[in-house]
């Protein structure tokens, strides 16, 4: 038989049927001696071969083949760690939900995910969150920022879950895709699929005062089928984004902007660092290329850990 993955917990795996019925799998041992460095060898969204196996009459499968992935995205399993975690698999577009304030949200975490998407060709639209929620001045921050990553040619939405501003353009978008929402713990995930899709009722917790940090709520990521043709693919909170398996001279084909300019530089094995005549610096210096960009790659490229000294899932399984 062969199914979607909507539900990974580490050793087993829900996975719907083309006949639409669900059914707990697990995998065979040899997934994970087949060289795959991965925490997770199936992820969310991987279309699998399953056989199903009855024992005291209960029916579960077991997993003996995954499909070609047309895409995924992937990180740092944890902090020092030479292995990974695939996020998802086979998404069409990806959801980056942003915060200034509650919890923030630095251009180091957006730069790395948005690296991490154009490396394996995922779609990522920025969404700033709760903008109902802010002051004149972290509007004006907003501004900038959407400025910034427009100017790249992300796609940027200003979006209020709780008043239900521009969530209808957010679920235009979504129809006959399969989307994925991402983003640190408390910046609205789960009350912006609750205003998309109510009859979920995804659990959302308050921020932390203290620390304006989000309370951890989703621990798995899991997928649901919506009404309106759409498939969501709902995660856990990420405090930092490390990135997988890039070499340094590659980067700069992952920053657009970066890569629109390059060939004007004197040297075709530019860093961007040192080197003379570098056409990238030179639209850093005119400002053409913002600099909180240029920052974020010569930390990627440094091979530094982001502004969160952990790089885990803010509750890792």
């Amino acid at each position: 038989m062969t199914g979607i993955v909507y539900k990974s917990t580490g050793s087993w795996y829900l996975v719907k049927a083309e006949s639409d019925t669900f059914y707990e799998c697990r995998i065979k041992g040899k997934f994970r001696l087949k060289g795959i460095k991965s925490t997770n060898p199936i992820a969310v969204g991987d279309v699998v071969d399953f056989e199903i196996e009855s024992t005291n009459d209960v029916e579960t499968g077991v997993i003996h083949l995954i499909h070609d992935r047309t895409n995924y995205i992937i990180r740092k399993s944890v902090n020092l760690s030479k292995q990974t975690h695939i996020i998802a698999a086979n998404v069409d577009l990806v959801f980056l939900l942003i915060t200034i304030n509650n919890p923030p949200t630095f251009t180091t975490f957006i730069d790395r995910f948005l690296v991490t998407a154009e490396a394996y060709s995922v779609d990522t639209v920025l969404v700033f969150n709760k903008i109902d929620s802010y002051e004149l001045e972290e509007r004006a921050e907003i501004m900038y920022l959407k400025d910034i990553y427009e100017k790249i040619g992300y796609t940027c939405l200003e979006v209020s879950a709780t008043e239900n501003k521009n969530v209808d353009l957010v679920k235009e978008m979504m129809i006959g895709k399969t989307s994925m929402f991402v983003g640190h713990s408390g910046v609205g995930k789960s009350t912006l699929v609750n205003t998309i899709e109510p009859t979920l009722e995804l659990k959302t917790k308050e921020i932390s005062s203290q620390h304006k940090q989000g309370k951890h709520t989703t621990t798995f990521a899991e997928m649901f089928d919506l009404s309106f043709d759409a498939k969501i693919i709902d995660t856990p909170g990420i405090k930092g984004f490390g990135v997988v398996d890039m070499d340094k001279e590659e980067v700069d084909d992952y920053f657009p902007e970066f890569l629109a300019v390059k060939n004007d530089c004197k040297f075709n094995n530019c860093l961007h660092v040192e080197e003379p005549k570098c056409a990238v610096k030179d639209a850093v210096e005119d400002e053409e290329i913002s600099y909180s960009r240029y920052k974020s790659y010569l930390q990627i490229i440094a091979g530094e850990e982001e502004h969160y000294r952990t790089d885990i899932w803010e509750n890792e399984e």
